[in-house]
């Protein structure tokens, strides 16, 4: 079994792409993943969704196929030509994979270092591939391992003190521009989402008074409950009104579509200044040269900034990284090898009692013997099989040993389909593991 993952991020993939590739919809998604599990080379998979990242999270057992299956059929889904999908994508196996995860969850690969919401969206978006029955245990253990992962970091690390997110970065692009003049300002926020309201909770501290804005209203009044007094809530029917009598806007909705048309937009005296913190985008292209508009690749100076500020610590984080990394695929090796070698001496355990059985019955054999003389072919059977069981612990420790593995299942017809991991974990690694 093998761990890949495709990914498309804001390093390599612009948003105009970003766009195309995203899933509009659950129901986008949940057809992809049936898909990509309905070939019997790859196990399971989920969907990493998010504004700075579409990554598709495999466990297979033929990268290769896998590799060219996932970029065909989301050429296929996006409409953007196989080739220039190639060019804007990242593919990490194995053991990269592994490690690839392990950052992002532990936000060490985020447009914003350190920002708190990726390991919440990587967890959301395996449960809804368990949901839908195409994740299970083996990414399960994946995960579990990233997550503990992420804890660790943040527990060790200064990376998530005083914590940013894009949201904050679009608040403190907006204070930057505005000085002291946006403290009482009114500000629009569509969208009552994680990120809506994160941006909200920004502005509030910034001394803005906020309208939110969101398709249900009971939804809206609910968010807004426990803001404090200096918010309002509206539904998104009469955004209309709102865009064009004041200057500041933030849109982090999950339309497919976008929710600021210019049919909405009016001609005001006033400069304004509008934040698209969505994918897709939420605020169309207009011409208006009195609206400014800052887009998330936009705000990526200051992801830059930001990340100098705290290199020294995430050059910690991704050391405690790479040792998860290294303890998770040494871990997972051995679970591989020890249910086969429990296997085979369970698979010699049978023959011997079968055997022994038929000499006692034709009475070739005493019954009485039966205890002394079964242990006597045990302990044979241990003393032949010593080398071998050592030598495949330790081609389990090698990269090439996966195949070993797989070869002596076959072999001896051994099935660990349905092991439960947990009987070796005291044995095989320290840091902890939940099914």
């Amino acid at each position: 079994m093998y761990y890949q993952i495709i990914s498309f991020n804001y390093k390599n993939c612009d948003l105009g792409n970003r766009e195309k590739i995203s899933f509009k919809t659950e129901e986008d998604k949940k057809e992809m993943l049936t898909r990509l599990v309905g070939f019997d080379f790859i196990h399971e998979a989920f969907i990493v969704s998010t504004c700075n990242r579409t990554e598709i999270v495999t466990a297979n057992k033929d990268n290769f196929s896998t590799y060219h299956t996932i970029l065909g059929i989301m050429s296929e889904y996006s409409g953007v030509n196989f080739h220039e999908l190639k060019e804007m994508m990242e593919r990490f196996d194995d053991e990269d994979a592994v490690g690839h995860i392990f950052s992002v969850v532990s936000s060490l690969d985020s447009l914003v270092v350190g920002e708190s919401q990726i390991t919440g969206q990587v967890k959301d978006a395996f449960r809804f591939s368990y949901n839908n029955a195409t994740a299970g245990k083996k990414l399960n253990r994946l995960l579990s391992y990233a997550v503990k992962c992420a804890a660790e970091v943040r527990n060790e690390t200064q990376i998530s003190a005083n914590p940013i997110s894009i949201a904050s970065v679009a608040v403190s692009q907006a204070e930057e521009i505005l000085q002291d003049t946006m403290a009482g300002m009114t500000a629009i926020v569509i969208g009552t989402g994680e990120m809506g309201i994160l941006t909200t909770k920004h502005l509030l501290r910034s001394g803005c008074d906020v309208i939110l804005l969101g398709r249900d209203i009971n939804k809206a009044n609910d968010a807004a409950q426990n803001l404090g007094d200096n918010i309002k809530v509206d539904t998104i029917e009469n955004l209309e009104k709102y865009i064009n009598r004041y200057r500041l806007l933030f849109s982090a909705t999950s339309s497919p579509v976008p929710v600021v048309t210019k049919d909405l937009i009016s001609e005001c005296d006033f400069r304004r200044l509008w934040f698209d913190i969505a994918i897709p985008r939420d605020i169309e292209e207009t011409e208006d040269e009195k609206i400014t508009i800052y887009r998330i690749d936009d705000l990526q100076h200051i992801s830059n900034i930001n990340h100098a500020l705290r290199q020294e610590q995430a050059l910690k984080a991704s050391e405690i990284v790479s040792q998860y990394q290294q303890d998770f695929y040494r871990w997972l090796k051995a679970l591989s090898i020890e249910p086969v070698i429990k296997g085979i001496r369970e698979h010699v355990n049978a023959a011997i009692e079968k055997e022994l059985s038929k000499a006692i019955k034709k009475g070739f054999v005493p019954k009485e013997l039966h205890d002394n003389l079964h242990k006597l072919a045990v302990s044979m059977f241990n003393q032949f099989l010593h080398k071998p069981t050592k030598k495949m612990r330790q081609s389990s420790k090698e990269k090439e040993g996966v195949y070993q593995i797989e070869a002596m299942q076959c072999i001896f017809d051994v099935n660990t389909e349905d092991v439960d991991p947990k009987q070796y974990k005291e044995q095989q690694h320290t840091k902890g593991y939940k099914a």
